[in-house]
């Protein structure tokens, strides 16, 4: 008798498992890189609607890698300078 509710228990069991695994959502492989996705495709709207009605013209058309390295090399130094002279 013992063996028949265990049975029939492990069988009532089993099918309310089946059942919840057929009622679930069919969920995207991850939900992260959904978001990945649309916050890239948001962001180059944007810069493309700002780069737009600005007139300018888009990052990479106008970019002086060095020159810019250099700028910050040279804003950098100054910021050193200034802090060794404020010395106490």
């Amino acid at each position: 008798m013992k063996r028949l509710l265990a049975l029939l228990a492990g069988g009532l069991g089993l099918g309310a498992l089946l059942r919840r695994r057929r009622e679930l959502p069919v969920r995207s492989p991850s939900p992260a890189d959904d978001l990945r996705e649309r916050l890239a495709a948001a962001k180059g709207l944007a810069g493309e609607r700002e780069a737009y009605e600005s007139g300018e013209t888009p990052i990479d058309e106008a970019s002086d890698v060095d020159g810019r390295r250099a700028d910050a090399h040279a804003r950098a130094r100054q910021a050193i300078e200034d802090l060794g002279e404020n010395e106490y």
